[in-house]
């Protein structure tokens, strides 16, 4: 069985499960009409397909053990500093799938009286943060790209890890999109990867990894957040580096 027909099989069987545990649950599932499933941007597919689309991959990397290996045992307080830009009570995008526990952990941190959305453009990470976020009735997963998202302003906007995946033009379209999505007074939550000072131990070995698996990422290290925005002065900008400036929390709140 090639690769594709592995993959659509594995799809659909964890969108059963998903379908089968919300029946008895009595919660409807909201599935994507197949006239509007939405395209999968080339550089997904080209460059990661192995990490989010590939069946095998998506159940081996989906840990919390993965997650904090790959950030360096720096994921839980990398968490922390994001969710204590969030209130709880309320409402929040999270702009696209993320391994582990953290959806789980932002709704449970939302609480009952917050809601969070969740959006990504690869069904099946779709179908698995579903399954994931099933005991969390204020979280909804959409299937679509966020950057064509028809949603009102929301409190955050939460984006973890996901800017140093996308190609530069996409980068500053998902900053301006995310913050054009805040209601006023509201935030923008950028945690991320940042160039890391020059006698860094881990700035060789993260360099190769770039080079060789994150094509976009040195984005990152070559420009400012805030510099991709197109109205920086309707926002106040609070930066803040992390763990010898190899990762950054940049916080963005509207003014008007």
């Amino acid at each position: 069985m090639n690769e594709v027909a592995r993959s659509s099989k594995h799809v659909a069987s964890l969108r059963a499960a998903v379908a089968t545990t919300v029946k008895t649950e009595n919660r409807p599932v909201s599935l994507v009409p197949v006239a509007a499933v939405p395209e999968i941007p080339d550089y997904l597919q080209d460059t990661y397909y192995w990490a989010y689309i590939n069946p095998r991959n998506v159940k081996l990397l989906d840990r919390e053990i993965v997650v904090r290996t790959i950030l360096w045992q720096q994921h839980r307080r990398l968490q922390r500093t994001a969710f204590v830009e969030i209130e709880p009570r309320k409402r929040v995008l999270q702009s696209a799938c993320v391994y582990g526990s953290f959806s789980a952990n932002l709704s449970e941190h939302l609480g009952p009286d917050g809601t969070l959305d969740v959006f990504d453009v690869a069904e099946i990470q779709v179908v698995n943060t579903r399954r994931k976020l099933a005991a969390y009735p204020n979280a909804t997963v959409h299937w679509g790209n966020v950057l064509h998202m028809d949603l009102d302003p929301f409190d955050a906007v939460c984006c973890y890890f996901l800017l140093h995946e996308l190609p530069d033009v996409h980068k500053r379209e998902a900053v301006n999109l995310f913050l054009d999505k805040l209601v006023p007074g509201g935030k923008a939550i950028f945690v991320d990867y940042h160039k890391p000072r020059w006698w860094h131990p881990l700035k060789p070995i993260t360099s190769f990894v770039f080079d060789t698996l994150e094509p976009y990422a040195k984005g990152l290290w070559r420009s400012e957040i805030r510099e991709l925005a197109d109205r920086p002065e309707q926002y106040t900008w609070r930066k803040e580096t992390l763990f010898g400036g190899l990762f950054q929390k940049v916080v963005a709140t509207r003014i008007d």
